[in-house]
């Protein structure tokens, strides 16, 4: 039997032109433009890139792209068991489970791209990427430089792939130390603020204040989350979820193999680009992982369910 789980993906998968082959006319884009006070549908269609890179504008424009991808998959018939999403993508998932308005995911997202990158001032946080290392030696790494600042584990992408974040100076000798350890490469990404750390434990208080003011309801399908990779169903567990989302751990891998256990057989993953296809069938081969994103992922999608 075939038991779908929808996967939304996280900030690093906007390009200019995102959602406009399955939703140039979809009244989401009117919905999100209103409850920002500026052309969202512009920005995702024409640029300028180095606006959409902006976090404060990334995190709006991916949630809604996702959100019209979803709304041509739901069009077709196809509904799921699951729900995930990758960072900023648990808000999509959040979105597609009905627990929060798509309205109020929007404004969301925004301020949270807004804290995030008030958080730590320009230059003084980073992010790495860790290549081809175990999870352990890498937290190893991180407490061996922990005397140069913050620096603790952010994303569990999959096998051989951690990333790191902290204090700028903390990340660059956490990475030296990986490579002597084994990591066939470290790299430094570029972000603008290193996301999922202590160091954005302001962002998260300021976050706080803002789910605390919406309404969320209880999933109709289950969330499994970033935090602890367990289900959840329940709305009035999110604020504190998604509160400590913002400085702890993107548990990817986990959340993978969980989805896997709890009998899922078939990951679509909605909106722009295929990070998390390529994540899931490192991380669970015996997945079949299909994307939706513009028409002809969409059709080649729904034969597949076929």
């Amino acid at each position: 039997m075939t038991r779908i789980a929808f996967v939304f993906p996280g900030q690093g998968s906007q390009a200019v032109g995102m959602g406009r082959e399955l939703g140039e006319s979809s009244p989401r884009w009117a919905e999100a433009n209103t409850a920002l006070g500026f052309d969202l549908r512009r920005l995702c269609f024409e640029g300028p890139e180095a606006d959409l890179r902006l976090t404060a504008n990334t995190q709006p424009a991916i949630l809604t792209a996702s959100i019209v991808a979803l709304d041509a998959l739901r069009a077709a018939g196809v509904r799921c068991e699951f729900v995930a999403g990758h960072s900023l993508g648990e808000y999509s998932a959040l979105v597609a489970a009905g627990a929060i308005e798509f309205a109020d995911a929007v404004r969301t997202v925004r301020a949270r791209g807004q804290f995030m990158q008030e958080a730590v001032p320009a230059g003084e946080g980073a992010m790495a990427a860790i290549l081809g290392l175990d999870r352990g030696l890498v937290a190893q790494a991180c407490e061996a430089a922990a005397a140069a600042g913050p620096v603790q584990i952010a994303n569990l992408n999959g096998p051989g792939q951690t990333v790191i974040a902290g204090a700028t100076a903390a990340v660059k000798q956490a990475a030296e130390l990986a490579k002597a350890k084994g990591a066939k490469r470290a790299v430094l990404l570029p972000v603008s603020a290193p996301f999922h750390s202590v160091l954005l434990e302001p962002a998260a208080r300021r976050l706080e204040a803002v789910l605390r003011t919406l309404r969320f309801r209880d999933l109709t399908v289950p969330l499994v989350t970033n935090v602890d990779a367990e289900p959840l169903s329940e709305g009035a567990r999110l604020v504190e979820t998604l509160v400590r989302q913002v400085t702890s751990p993107v548990r990817w891998e986990d959340v993978v193999l969980r989805l896997a256990k709890e009998g899922v057989t078939t990951c679509i993953e909605i909106g722009p680009g295929r990070v998390l296809s390529g994540l899931i069938k490192r991380i669970a081969p015996d997945l079949k992982v299909l994307n939706v994103e513009d028409a002809a992922s969409l059709q080649a999608a729904l034969e597949a369910l076929r």
